[in-house]
C-alpha cells in the first residue's frame, strides 16, 4: 500500500542507544503475526525495502539472535533488549520496523492486518511485495 509522498520517520529502542529511520508513506500497511517470536513480543511489522531504511546510530549496541533456518536476523539493543527492527525471513531484501518503536506512530495512518505466522510456509509469499521499491 502506498499513499502519498514518503517521509523519513525516526524511531529507536527504549534506552535510545539504537536509532533508525524508515521512509514511509502517510498510510502504512502493517502486520501483526502469531508466530512464536512475534506473538510474545507484541511486534507490529512495517516491512520496507532496503533503500527505505537506515540505521542512524547504535550499530555497536546491536546484538543479533537467529533460530530455525537462520535467515531472519532478529536484532536487539544489547542494553535495553528492545527489538526495534530486524531482517525478516519473509523479506530478506528489506527490513521490518516495529511500528511501536517509531517516535511518532500517531502521525501515520497505520492499517494493521493479521498475518498467520504459525503457518509461515503457506503465507510468507503474501509479504514479498512489501520489500520491493
Amino acid at each position: 500500500m502506498s499513499s502519498g509522498d514518503l517521509t523519513w520517520r525516526a524511531g529507536g529502542c527504549h534506552c535510545g542507544a539504537v536509532r533508525f529511520e524508515a521512509n514511509l508513506p502517510a498510510v502504512v500497511e502493517a502486520q501483526t503475526c502469531n508466530c512464536s517470536m512475534c506473538e510474545k513480543l507484541g511486534y507490529v511489522h512495517i516491512i520496507v525495502p532496503e533503500s527505505r531504511f537506515r540505521l542512524t546510530s547504535g550499530q555497536d549496541a546491536i546484538t543479533t539472535y537467529t533460530f530455525n533456518t537462520g535467515v531472519a536476523k532478529h536484532t536487539f539493543c544489547r542494553h535495553c533488549g528492545v527489538k526495534s527492527f530486524y531482517r525478516p525471513r519473509s523479506n530478506p531484501d528489506g527490513w521490518s520496523v516495529n511500528a511501536r518503536c517509531l517516535d511518532d506512530p500517531d502521525a501515520l495512518d497505520i492499517r494493521i492486518e493479521a498475518f498467520d505466522g504459525r503457518n509461515w510456509e503457506a503465507n510468507a509469499a503474501s509479504l514479498a511485495h512489501l520489500s520491493q521499491d
